[in-house]
């Protein structure tokens, strides 16, 4: 009986059923995922083009989301003093920012009210912050992290900021970021916000928020598996 030979990646010694030593090879799974015929390319593509769909705004949402955040910029030039807002509406462009876009549509509809707070010269980037003046109303009731939310037995919130914020492409402001927010203005002054926990305090399994209260800014701790109807997280994204 002659041993078969298959193409392979590796191969085992096994007995033959002569006695001797033979050969067999096999195919392992590959770690990559990689388009070998134009049936798999397409495919691919396709894949591609839908999950930028699901993320690329029509164009009456996209006009519907510059309204509101053109309103928002001119009435709180504070913020963003000597900005115009032509030139932060360039960079708002539907076919290079698409993604960027669905961010910012995503931070308004959680009520984000986001906002220009900055502007980088050597990146030409700008800066939105959250700018509701409460923590995002539909972003509350939230632990700080998946691996938080899964310590929890029992009586577990819908999500987690950090998981949250990854899906809407925006980050989790840093304590540092949140005391430059609130020198723009007075937020947080019934809710608290999660801010971005150094890793040191996440290990001993803390995290970190902050609110303003008696015309200060506070930070605190909480166990990262706490959540409150009154404590949401605020986000950034540099466009």
């Amino acid at each position: 009986m002659r041993d078969k030979l298959l193409t392979s990646h590796s191969s085992v010694r096994t007995p033959s059923c002569r006695g001797q030593l033979g050969v067999v090879m096999f195919s392992l799974p590959r770690s990559n995922y990689t388009l070998d015929t134009p049936i798999q390319q397409k495919e691919y593509k396709s894949m591609k083009n839908t999950n930028r769909n699901k993320k690329k705004l029509s164009s009456e949402q996209r006009e519907e989301l510059l309204r509101a955040l053109k309103a928002r910029f001119e009435k709180n030039m504070n913020r963003h003093k000597g900005l115009e807002w032509a030139k932060v509406e360039a960079k708002l462009d539907p076919d290079s920012s698409w993604e960027k876009l669905w961010s910012l549509n995503e931070m308004e509809r959680t009520g984000g009210e986001p906002d220009v707070v900055g502007y980088d010269k050597k990146t030409g980037e700008y800066t939105f912050y959250d700018c509701s003046a409460e923590s995002p109303k539909d972003r509350r009731s939230v632990c700080y992290d998946r691996e938080a939310l899964e310590s929890r037995k029992e009586h577990k919130p819908e999500n987690n900021a950090i998981d949250m914020a990854s899906a809407m492409g925006i980050e989790l402001l840093t304590e540092e970021q949140y005391r430059a927010l609130q020198k723009l203005g007075d937020f947080d002054t019934k809710t608290s916000s999660w801010v971005k926990t150094p890793s040191e305090i996440r290990e001993l399994g803390g995290a970190v928020f902050c609110d303003r209260r008696y015309d200060h800014v506070f930070s605190y701790h909480n166990g990262a598996e706490s959540y409150y109807a009154a404590r949401g997280f605020r986000g950034s994204l540099r466009i």
